[in-house]
Formats: structure tokens, sequence, C-alpha cells
């Protein structure tokens, strides 16, 4: 090889080095993440009326999976939450929650979210407020990021 060559190869190196930028990349993974967290709140606030499908499709369908929310219980792996997910449709919360306050914590293939999730539930047909600390963590699979697990305060009324 050539001095000439050498050269070439060194800047084309150097060149490529250059335009990696890792923070780029990790702000990338954030804003991904931020939208999967969107869409998991999208998907909560449809299984308050009856629909436990759009939160089955953001969640990953491992069985490493954790589930740790308002009302108390744990559940591990896809084949507890799953069905925890068409119980908790079946009661047709009713109301709103969002993130808020929101932090993430990205990397290329692990993700945490921590934040508020503020919003009311309908029980018996009252009100509820929620006002609960949330970490939501996320992995990224095949290139799209899912779920794979949630903890949550809990919330009295939904404790039984």
């Amino acid at each position: 090889m050539t001095n000439r060559n050498v050269w070439a190869v060194l800047t084309l190196v150097v060149v490529s080095l250059m335009s990696f930028s890792p923070t780029r990349a990790a702000d990338e993974d954030a804003q991904a993440v931020t939208a999967t967290l969107g869409k998991f709140h999208d998907a909560l606030n449809v299984l308050f009326t009856g629909d436990a499908a759009p939160m089955k499709a953001v969640w990953s369908h491992a069985d490493d999976v954790t589930y740790m929310g308002p009302s108390g219980a744990m559940q591990v792996g896809w084949a507890q939450i799953e069905p925890y997910w068409d119980k908790q449709a079946a009661r047709k919360l009713g109301g709103k929650v969002v993130a808020a306050d929101v932090h993430i914590t990205a990397s290329p293939q692990l993700a945490v979210a921590q934040y508020h999730e503020k919003g009311e539930n309908i029980i018996d047909g009252k009100p509820q407020p929620v006002l609960i600390r949330t970490t939501t963590i996320f992995r990224k699979e095949n290139g799209q990021w899912k779920v794979i697990g949630h903890h949550t305060d809990t919330l009295a009324y939904l404790q039984k």
C-alpha cells in the first residue's frame, strides 16, 4: 500500500469517526423511547375503555418482563401479564392518565423512563385522582422499543 493510499484510508477512518456521535445516537434512542412511552399511555387510555389490544402491542412478550402496577400485585413474564391486561380492560375504569415530568435515560438496547402519571379513573361513577410515581423500562427488540417493566405507586381504590 502506498503512502497516498494509507493517508486516504486514515482520512476516511477519521471522517467516519467524526460523523459518529454517541450523543446523537443516545438522543435518537431517547426520542424513540419517548414516542414508545406515548404509545404506552395512549394504549393505557384505550384500555380504560375496555380494549387491551393496543397495550399488548407495546409490550415485549418475553418471559422476563414484569408489571407492578397501582393495584400492588406483581406479574412476571408475558404469560402472567397478558391476561392481567385483559382483566384490567374488562373493568372499564374510564378516565385518562398522562405522563408528566418525564426523565428518560437511554442506551442502544435499554432505556428507563421515570415520571409521574397524572389524571383520573372513574370508580362507581365518581372521578378518582391518579397521581403516582412511575418507572417504565424498555428494551429494543427487532429494532423496536418494547416495554419490559412497569412499576408504579399503589392506588388505594385499585387494591383488593
